[in-house]
């Protein structure tokens, strides 16, 4: 229902449907054609590739820069910098997904609605990505949709179903059953600013990230609500992550090794539940990872906030 009483398309989604092609790609799992870093994220709309991450001390962050330009090219899409990525996940009330994880399940998933840029400028318009991330033993697979904010909200939160252009897609019932089935309902988020680089010539296939900064929050979900953050990992570390179709390249591993870089199994949605005491801290967890003081507030950046009284 729309705000004059008529019936039809949720308000901001006809605006958005305009930008999309008329032909079949009405029906797919993949909609927009978007610019900029958010279209990185598209062209990304389901593959499956192993991944490797690991800890870097900040102050080492630079050396490695150096080394994958002179290997790899900067993500066309990603601005010098890097580009601000905000996730919310979902999750049952006795933290299903979460517990999966943590205990190591072959076959695993989660649910996460994913802004790619600054949360202070979401608004119901603004595309994000829907995205279902699983593992299936040592493969890792995501399939995404995108969609209005405002759109997105309401099927995930209010439970509404889509628009019939889009409501059709295996994906799209798929997210539907699983949050019918299991209730899910909006848990942490997660952000951070993240670094890209791609592979080229025999390396087209290698993709990789640096994040920084990495932070959540455990209320307050709206991306653009300016609720404080805390880090859930302290903020002199970077989180790497190795992607790769097939294999790692031996210059990659070459890398890790000679800078230091320690492989760790991480979880940015596991350690914002941990942050936030939603559940006991894993046994599992590395020391390193627990922040030394995790009531200072950061912003939507990772910035520290000053103190209110």
């Amino acid at each position: 229902m729309n705000n004059d009483g008529t019936k039809g398309a949720p308000l901001g989604f006809e605006k958005w449907l305009t930008r999309k092609d008329k032909g079949n790609q009405r029906n797919s799992d993949v909609t927009t054609q978007p610019t900029g870093y958010q279209q990185t994220a598209s062209r990304l709309h389901s593959f499956n590739r192993y991944e490797i991450k690991y800890l870097l001390d900040e102050f080492k962050v630079p050396a490695l820069r150096e080394e994958l330009d002179a290997h790899m090219g900067s993500d066309p899409f990603s601005p010098h910098g890097g580009y601000p990525v905000t996730s919310l996940y979902y999750d049952t009330a006795d933290l299903r997904f979460y517990w999966e994880k943590i205990e190591g399940l072959h076959f695993r998933r989660k649910l996460r609605m994913r802004l790619y840029g600054a949360p202070s400028e979401c608004t119901e318009t603004t595309p994000v990505q829907v995205e279902i991330k699983q593992r299936v033993n040592r493969v890792t697979q995501k399939r995404r949709i995108e969609l209005p904010y405002g759109v997105a909200r309401r099927w995930l939160d209010d439970r509404e179903s889509l628009p019939s252009d889009i409501a059709h897609g295996p994906f799209v019932n798929e997210v539907t059953t699983l949050i019918g089935n299991l209730d899910l309902r909006p848990i942490v988020t997660t952000g951070y600013l993240r670094e890209a680089f791609v592979g080229r010539d025999a390396d087209l296939g290698l993709r990789v990230t640096i994040d920084h900064k990495v932070h959540g929050r455990d209320r307050d979900f709206h991306f653009a609500s300016g609720a404080q953050n805390r880090h859930i990992i302290p903020p002199k570390l970077a989180i790497v992550e190795i992607k790769a179709n097939e294999r790692v390249p031996y210059w990659v591993t070459d890398l890790a090794a000679r800078i230091d870089m320690s492989v760790i199994r991480v979880s940015k949605y596991c350690q914002s539940v941990q942050a936030f005491e939603l559940t006991p801290r894993s046994m599992m967890g590395a020391p390193e990872l627990i922040t030394p003081d995790p009531s200072t507030p950061v912003d939507a950046f990772g910035e520290f906030q000053p103190a209110t009284n």
